[in-house]
């Protein structure tokens, strides 16, 4: 399973190390928000790397609905049970809820399938920051905080028509930004293709935190920090 190097397992309890999760974040999603550095001081494990680790755990269903309820740290201990309905939750060991899932249709166990699944989306999900999220609110006329960055993952969904493919594309069909005060909704609908068949369609939800008033500079500076740590990390690579 290529998510082998990015968590530790030890019977029905599953952790990541605040390395693992910065190289995931990095390395597969080429996600480079600050909250996933291994220094950060509000550290945290991507919210895709448990999606990926719940279809590497109990596979893929054609419908599928994650909500993100809590901020994983540094080698926190969930637990995955080895049986689940189709509706459950992944808490830690002492109770504390991170993840709530709910599913239904035809499940695949594929390795196959499951990976070009997750590589897919985390892929398209770690294009949001700059090809998405900065034109939504320029478009808006608001920002984030650019000194304490906070971008928030709420929810993803999705349902295929069919669990027939041996591979898979996401196509982003639809953004939007709902501004309430400092806080921003944001929905990002997709579409699944495998080839030139649509196999599939999705959703995702994000909370920006701490809006402002746009200020351009600030927001390019914000931009420009985000892609020097990219380019710093393909250059050490």
């Amino acid at each position: 399973m290529f998510l082998s190097p990015y968590f530790n397992k030890a019977q029905q309890l599953v952790s990541v190390s605040a390395q693992q999760a910065s190289e995931f974040a990095k390395g597969v999603a080429q996600d480079f928000n600050p909250i996933h550095d291994v220094d950060a001081k509000k550290f945290c494990v991507p919210g895709d790397l448990l999606f990926a680790l719940v279809l590497g755990q109990y596979g893929l269903s054609q419908k599928m609905t994650f909500r993100f309820e809590g901020m994983v740290g540094d080698g926190v201990n969930l637990v995955f049970p080895d049986a689940v309905d189709d509706g459950f939750a992944i808490l830690d060991d002492k109770d504390k809820q991170y993840l709530s899932v709910t599913r239904s249709g035809e499940s695949t166990l594929c390795e196959v399938q499951t990976e070009s699944f997750v590589r897919s989306y985390v892929a398209f999900s770690g294009l949001n920051f700059t090809h998405v999220l900065v034109p939504l609110m320029k478009q808006h006329g608001v920002m984030i905080n650019p000194a304490r960055p906070l971008v928030i993952y709420e929810s993803m969904s999705f349902d295929l028509d069919t669990l027939d493919f041996d591979s898979i594309a996401l196509s982003l069909v639809e953004q939007t930004l709902v501004v309430d005060g400092k806080r921003g909704d944001v929905t990002l609908k997709f579409e699944l293709h495998c080839g030139d068949k649509l196999v599939g369609t999705g959703k995702k939800t994000l909370v920006l935190s701490g809006l402002r008033p746009l200020v351009a500079e600030s927001m390019d500076e914000m931009v420009d920090r985000y892609e020097a740590r990219r380019i710093g990390y393909q250059q050490a690579d």
